[in-house]
């Protein structure tokens, strides 16, 4: 009996030649990643422990992204905390303000993340670096304090889902559309704790940023990871932002998934999640009455991203943002704003009427930077739509792509961009 990517990149770790769904393995890992609301809590856990230091001073790291530049004496007593660890352990990857991104943005930026890494993050949207054929799933602090302090973890082989991609998708339509789509159709926990596994002649049409969005959403229905097999796109981004080896894993062809699915994506529309899951999905076609919108928010860990950017800035160009909406636009790393300024997008928005914020989560969680109010309603380019999320129990949050939500800031309700004539 074969097995999937997943299992053969685990095993590896493993040191075993085979591991098969649901036995228990101990893993040497690549990465433990912290953020400044889970690594304080890790670093309290690894003080309880009879340890000295960390297992590796490259192989973890921390970076301050929630709460900022710090919003309030909590978040900054958070990142005190974490600054003070990382220089007492000479922790080589600590991303503060100035050079600091959304995690899941920066790291394969930054080259940290590679294929056929195992990686751990005490957050749960670690499992983003499948899009470059890496094992990644998010843990709890304990799991990441044990992480740190001996560089293994332990894990419970996933078993398999294939999704089949086929076909290119249409104008407007991305990533976020493809995975709200897959969530849409298999539920919250239609693939709770396996591997969700991205294979066809499909992939080739889908960018680095598509691949990013669609490996980060696979927690949303369950995911214990999402992986996507290595090829030609793949191999470019890691040479360009990595010195790090790599390791190419595939699929055996007799390798067991618990089902599959072919998945078109030329028939695919703008995919909206209306509140409280992102499994409460309809296409735009489908939204026969008037959703009117008093905030919109472009940007974090799932689409921060170039790729996003200029889809909502070639939306906004020449156009203004509807009176009486909010248009927040948040780059996800340093460097992508940076080079959003260079092309002129931050110009766009500005001149759009929507404001342009330093990297942060904010928002996503409702820590800052846009947080509603009783009975108000956000279309947001983040990846949870749960009860308060964004602010106020009473409030409601609406996940579409950067193109539905950049169109809908435009009009003031939930539109497509082809109701702007584009």
């Amino acid at each position: 009996m074969g097995m999937t990517m997943t299992q053969k990149i685990l095993a590896a770790h493993a040191g075993l030649d085979y591991v098969e769904a649901g036995q228990l393995i101990e893993a040497d890992l690549d990465l433990v990643l912290g953020n400044d609301i889970t690594s304080p809590v890790a670093i309290h856990e690894m003080d309880k422990m009879t340890v000295d230091t960390v297992f590796h001073k490259d192989k973890i790291a921390l970076v301050m992204d929630h709460f900022i530049p710090n919003k309030d004496i909590k978040s900054a007593e958070h990142c005190k905390c974490v600054r003070e660890f990382a220089c007492k352990h000479e922790i080589t990857n600590y991303f503060d303000v100035g050079d600091m991104g959304i995690e899941h943005a920066l790291l394969p930026e930054k080259g940290l993340t590679v294929a056929g890494d195992v990686i751990i993050g005490a957050d749960s949207h670690t499992c983003t670096y499948g899009a470059l054929g890496a094992f990644s799933t998010g843990v709890g602090s304990t799991d990441m304090a044990a992480g740190m302090a001996t560089g293994k973890a332990w894990f419970k082989v996933p078993s398999a889902i294939k999704f089949n991609l086929v076909g290119e998708l249409k104008k407007w339509v991305s990533g976020k559309d493809v995975i709200l789509h897959i969530i849409g159709m298999i539920g919250v926990d239609g693939a709770l704790y396996k591997s969700m596994e991205f294979v066809g002649e499909g992939i080739k049409n889908l960018t680095m940023d598509d691949r990013f969005t669609i490996a980060n959403m696979a927690i949303e229905a369950g995911g214990k990871n999402g992986i996507f097999p290595v090829d030609e796109k793949a191999v470019a981004y890691m040479e360009e932002h990595s010195k790090r080896p790599y390791k190419i894993y595939e699929a055996d062809p007799d390798a067991v998934y618990e089902a599959e699915y072919t998945i078109d994506l030329s028939k695919l529309e703008p995919t909206i999640a209306f509140p409280h899951l992102p499994e409460n999905t309809k296409t735009i076609s489908q939204i026969k009455e008037e959703v009117v919108i008093d905030q919109s928010v472009i940007g974090s860990c799932t689409n921060g991203r170039m790729d996003d950017l200029r889809a909502a800035a070639e939306i906004l160009k020449g156009r203004k943002v509807k009176k009486g909406v909010r248009c927040i636009v948040i780059p996800a790393t340093q460097a992508i704003y940076l080079q959003a300024m260079e092309e002129g997008l931050l110009k766009i928005f500005i001149e759009a009427g929507a404001v342009v914020s330093t990297p942060t989560c904010g928002p996503c969680l409702g820590g800052y930077m846009g947080i509603l109010a009783a009975g108000e309603r956000c279309i947001s380019t983040t990846n949870r739509n749960f009860v308060g999320r964004m602010g106020h129990v009473d409030s409601e949050v609406y996940l579409a792509s950067p193109a539905v939500a950049a169109a809908s800031a435009v009009t003031g309700r939930i539109s497509a961009p082809e109701e702007l004539g584009l």
